[in-house]
């Protein structure tokens, strides 16, 4: 264990843990019956999370997955179809919610390399108007994806090609804020081109629960209906809506120091090339790693050993976030030195 006896995290930025500030805004929060409406700290999340991605209203969800999960079914109806990346969250990772609730059909097209789907593929998988067919109406994209920002001409291109074939334009916005410190924008730059998004507010802007979902006021009421009936109607919600003002209001600036640390991490591991460990170039706040995969669980059972936390594969993440310092990234190198000389 290190001399703090810490446990540093470094499977993801959903770890995060709320500090004493945050904790003290959400126990003195005013609370009212969200599902009336009447939960005063809700419906101020609402509106700056609107105000802060461009659009008219937004809705508090329990989680990025039923925010993205309400998003599609208030876009599509049963039968339709959307057209998502193969390795993108709302596909690969949300346990089939649009197809198991919604009976809306997913159609995966591989990743480029750079995180974009290609248009001309995309293209080639829109249905023609044939009853024969689940109809084409949703195509999501996902900023950041594997930590990648998404290119903001290709956003803009992307809107364009959704607009010219009547396809509805969704964002998986999980880590949109991350995407938007990067490439020095406001967010609302990044999502323009959508008519809808998502934010989580539980990942490296560090609150402990939560995620939004923007549109117009049509689409959020609609949207609204399925999210109480997918059981996220949270009542006195301006408790870990709180957390959510508070990660806003002081965490979004410093999500440099996560990217900064990420390109330092990544730049100490590229000295461990010739021990068949593969670094990529650090990603806003992700580190990719490819390793035997047999290797990185003896790497992980080490690691684990000396306190620090890693998702072992042939290919893993190092995620940087605010509960990670540079001390910590500089004993995780000292580790890997270790466990490496013993080779």
């Amino acid at each position: 264990m290190n001399s703090q006896d810490k446990i540093i995290d470094l499977r993801s930025d959903t770890v995060t843990k709320p500090g004493e500030a945050m904790r003290r805004v959400m126990a003195t929060a005013p609370v009212g019956d969200d599902v009336y409406g009447d939960d005063p700290t809700v419906n101020r999340l609402e509106a700056m999370t609107a105000e802060l991605l461009g659009f008219e209203a937004s809705a508090f969800a329990t989680s990025g997955t039923q925010a993205n999960l309400i998003g599609i079914l208030a876009h599509c109806q049963r039968g339709d179809e959307y057209i998502v990346g193969q390795t993108a969250h709302t596909f690969a990772h949300e346990a089939g919610g649009a197809a198991v609730f919604g009976s809306v059909q997913p159609q995966p097209i591989e990743f480029e390399l750079d995180s974009t789907l290609d248009l001309n593929k995309v293209a080639a998988k829109i249905k023609p108007d044939d009853f024969h067919f689940a109809r084409t109406r949703l195509f999501c994209l996902e900023n950041t994806h594997n930590g990648q920002a998404l290119p903001r001409p290709y956003l803009t291109d992307a809107g364009n090609f959704a607009r010219a074939h009547g396809l509805k334009f969704h964002l998986d916005g999980a880590r949109l804020i991350n995407a938007a410190v990067a490439q020095g924008v406001e967010a609302a730059e990044l999502t323009r081109p959508f008519d809808s998004s998502t934010l989580c507010l539980s990942k490296g802007l560090g609150a402990p629960v939560g995620s939004l979902l923007c549109g117009d006021r049509e689409f959020i009421h609609e949207a609204k209906k399925w999210r109480k009936m997918a059981g996220g109607g949270m009542r006195q919600a301006g408790i870990l809506a709180a957390a959510g003002i508070y990660a806003l209001e002081n965490n979004i600036d410093r999500l440099a120091e996560d990217h900064a640390l990420a390109e330092k991490l990544a730049g100490h591991l590229k000295k461990f090339a010739a021990k068949n460990f593969q670094v990529g170039e650090a990603q806003t706040n992700m580190v990719f790693v490819q390793m035997d995969g047999q290797r990185s669980l003896e790497l992980a059972d080490f690691l684990g050993k000396h306190g620090v936390l890693v998702n072992p594969g042939a290919e893993f993440r190092l995620v940087t976030h605010l509960d990670v310092t540079a001390a910590d990234i500089d004993y995780f190198v000292q580790l890997l030195e270790e466990f490496f000389q013993a080779d």
